[in-house]
């Protein structure tokens, strides 16, 4: 292993230390198993009441707090070939796998963890997993103002490191931009003339459609002004006013005065703001379809989209002729429901002159919503496929809201 699997292995060190002394889920051993060859060397370590851990380690006895612990770690990493480190507390036990270049950190409760878990625990419920993979980063949690934006929407705790429980969350993050950077980079280019620099007021405007909590749009406004250095405006929209109201607190703490939150039904909503990008990220029940018809009537040129519930279609008792039997198994009629509604979707796009890419965003253990639609106005509107979407709908005995009244 290198000095890099090193750093890794210390970030989620670092976002169990809390749990040290955390009253009835405490911490209460921790054990280490290092491999070099066929050859293990192993410690384990108890908290005291302060969190100080005490340990026999290569004929040498230690006693350091959790931040000496992990340098300790941190420092023997690079000699080995493996390290597995086991955080246990009463209810579940927190693992962190380090191989090579590659770093896993995984959750299981006490009987999960002692049936031998491997993919599923004793119910067949999956291990919760989160990972460091080798991929460069783009949000680092060592830039200050990257730093700010996720202790602000709480990713992050006042330690400055990456809280255990949102570690998954984090990697969803940053995995949505990684997917949409080369979009990003296109919208943000033609804000600017030939030397990079912006003219007047070319700001990036970006529309959240049922923006929830808003962790993407604070990630977005970061990763846009301060990596990509361009102006950018933003416009959250959703009918919870509370999250409205969390989400504009927000804003005005860390000084994202570029950002609005509105409380509204998407379809309601009325501005003359002319939006580069819209996003929507689980939007329920007919939501997604509200967004998305929200960017064809406005001309947004750019879309992302990951939807979430798909009940129209199911709801509507839709037939696909001599397969019809199948549908008779509850959950097969669901699923299949939720891949021809995204299809039908794409379609539709594709017909009003969209450029359309559809691809995994998360694990389909995390949620099995996890699809994400690219898509790119890049040419103008097709009757022929609007012809093939009207009769595919026909067939099926449909109507999707992303079609509106047409």
């Amino acid at each position: 292993m290198n000095k890099q699997t090193a750093e890794k292995v210390a970030f989620f060190m670092s976002g169990l230390g809390s749990r040290l002394v955390d009253g009835e889920c405490a911490v209460t051993e921790i054990k280490a198993d290092f491999r070099s060859g066929l050859k293990y060397y192993s410690l384990t370590a108890s908290p005291d009441k302060e969190g100080r851990l005490r340990f026999n380690f290569g004929g040498n006895s230690y006693d350091v707090d959790h931040d000496g612990f992990v340098s300790f770690v941190r420092g023997l990493v690079p000699g080995f070939d493996e390290l597995t480190l086991v955080y246990s507390d009463p209810v579940k036990d927190s693992m962190i796998v380090a191989k090579d270049r590659d770093v896993v950190f995984r959750t299981a409760g006490r009987e999960e963890a002692r049936s031998g878990a491997g993919d599923a625990g004793a119910h067949g419920r999956a291990l919760r997993t989160a990972s460091m993979s080798n991929r460069a980063y783009f949000i680092k949690p060592e830039d200050p103002q990257a730093a700010e934006m996720l202790k602000a929407i709480g990713v992050m705790g006042e330690n400055g490191k990456v809280k255990n429980d949102k570690i998954r969350k984090y990697n969803q993050i940053d995995h949505f931009i990684e997917l949409i950077d080369p979009m990003l980079r296109k919208i943000c280019a033609e804000k600017k003339d030939k030397a990079g620099k912006t003219v007047g007021d070319r700001s990036v405007s970006i529309v959240d459609c049922a923006c929830g909590k808003s962790y993407l749009s604070f990630a977005l406004y970061y990763y846009i002004k301060n990596v990509l250095k361009t102006p950018c405006r933003f416009t959250g929209l959703d009918y919870n006013a509370t999250v409205i109201e969390d989400s504009a607190g927000i804003a005005g703490r860390i000084g994202y005065s570029d950002m609005k939150f509105i409380r509204t039904d998407i379809s309601k909503y009325r501005s003359d703001e002319r939006f580069d990008l819209l996003i929507s990220l689980h939007a329920c029940d007919t939501a997604t379809d509200l967004a998305l018809r929200f960017g064809l009537e406005r001309g947004i040129k750019a879309i992302v989209c990951v939807p979430c519930c798909h009940k129209e279609m199911n709801a509507q008792g839709y037939s696909i002729g001599d397969a019809d039997p199948v549908l008779k198994y509850g959950i097969l009629k669901a699923r299949i429901a939720d891949s021809l509604t995204d299809g039908l979707r794409g379609l539709y796009l594709e017909a009003s002159g969209y450029d359309v890419s559809m691809v995994e965003y998360i694990s389909p253990l995390d949620t099995p919503k996890n699809l994400m639609m690219r898509c790119v106005r890049t040419r103008e509107p097709d009757g022929a496929l609007f012809e093939k979407y009207d009769k595919l709908c026909e067939a099926l005995g449909v109507k999707l809201s992303i079609s509106g009244d047409r």
